[in-house]
């Protein structure tokens, strides 16, 4: 009797911790006015049983790799996928919902196949995405390093993605931190509050979260993440005006940038960063990197000491294309020699 009574406290007890689990407690965030808001479990994206699909062929020759590379935010990142055979996988929130993007070319032949809510939005956008809009011709060098790298790299079209906060949210990210904390940090949001890209790559691949998503996540997950309260204001910020954010995509990339700007926390560096790839913004040149202005420097004057006003003064020539001059400056490869340390690396998740 008595074994029969331990075994039925064991079974009720099994059973109360089974309905435990089942309405455990959601994370919370304590609010600005105080009390706390429950943070949404990331929505699944519809997978699809079969891609939609689209071809284009470009008149001019077209490296993909090199035109969707400035979406690439790190090696793993979750965001983005590039295949030794040659194809370039994109998961991305579009106005219309998630969608997954696989982009191959051959034979002058550029190949899309999408899935998800957003995959007709993203074929739709295809040809503007890789540069139909871009006009390269306009471009023309004033030194002998930019004329030989441009002519190095024929397939060159500067991207424009029509999407705001995918670009604005990992620049903000980027802000003052080393690339490998930046990427860290863009790569343990997403995979954590983002949801499993559409199509054959869910789970591996995600796409980024929305704006409610990112504005409900805790505090400590910030830290967790390796993001100060800075940088993490700044994105809180933004998402609560993510409709005005993405509606720049309506304006030029000058009148973008300002409406950027008015988000406290958002300044030229990042927007610049942003409307390079929301816009293809030909003239959007870095302004407040760390590296650019030396490397512009060392590149056309030999100065490696150069600061934004020398760079701007370099890349005067270039008005209207200076960002087009810039991306062929940093593809030349001639960077001045490393003489002081890199910059430390920190990790105040560890704090």
């Amino acid at each position: 009797m008595a074994s029969s009574s331990v075994l039925s406290d064991l079974t009720d007890l099994s059973r109360t911790f089974s309905l435990a689990g089942r309405f455990e407690q959601r994370p919370t965030r304590t609010t600005v006015r105080g009390g706390h808001v429950a943070v949404p479990a990331p929505r699944a994206a519809a997978a699809g049983a079969g891609g939609r699909t689209r071809s284009w062929a470009p008149p001019w020759p077209l490296d993909l790799r090199l035109v969707l590379g400035p979406l690439r935010r790190g090696p793993a990142d979750p965001t983005f996928r590039a295949t030794p055979d040659g194809c370039v996988w994109r998961a991305s929130l579009t106005p219309v919902g998630p969608g997954t993007l696989r982009v191959s070319a051959r034979g002058g032949v550029v190949h899309g196949e999408a899935w998800g809510p957003g995959a007709e939005w993203l074929l739709d956008r295809l040809p503007r995405m890789l540069g139909e809009s871009d006009d390269p011709e306009v471009f023309e060098p004033r030194h002998r390093l930019v004329a030989v790298a441009r002519h190095r790299r024929p397939g060159l079209r500067l991207i424009r993605t029509g999407l705001v906060l995918e670009s604005l949210i990992p620049s903000i990210l980027e802000q003052k931190v080393t690339t490998d904390e930046a990427y860290r940090a863009w790569r343990a949001l997403v995979r954590k509050y983002g949801v499993p890209a559409p199509g054959p790559v869910g789970g591996d691949m995600f796409v980024m979260p929305e704006p409610r998503v990112w504005s409900l996540i805790p505090s400590w997950e910030w830290h967790r993440a390796g993001v100060d309260d800075k940088r993490a204001s700044t994105i809180l910020r933004v998402v609560r005006v993510a409709r005005r954010m993405e509606e720049a995509v309506a304006l030029d990339a000058a009148a973008a940038q300002r409406r950027l700007e008015v988000v406290s926390g958002v300044g030229p560096w990042t927007s610049a960063e942003t409307v390079q790839r929301s816009h293809g913004a030909a003239d959007a040149v870095t302004v407040g990197d760390l590296h650019l202005p030396g490397i512009v420097g060392y590149a056309l004057a030999g100065d490696r000491d150069a600061d934004d006003s020398v760079m701007l003064e370099l890349l005067e020539p270039y008005a209207g294309q200076r960002h087009r001059a810039a991306r062929l400056i940093l593809l030349s490869g001639r960077t001045p020699p490393r003489r002081h340390p890199k910059m430390p690396r920190g990790d105040i998740g560890r704090l």
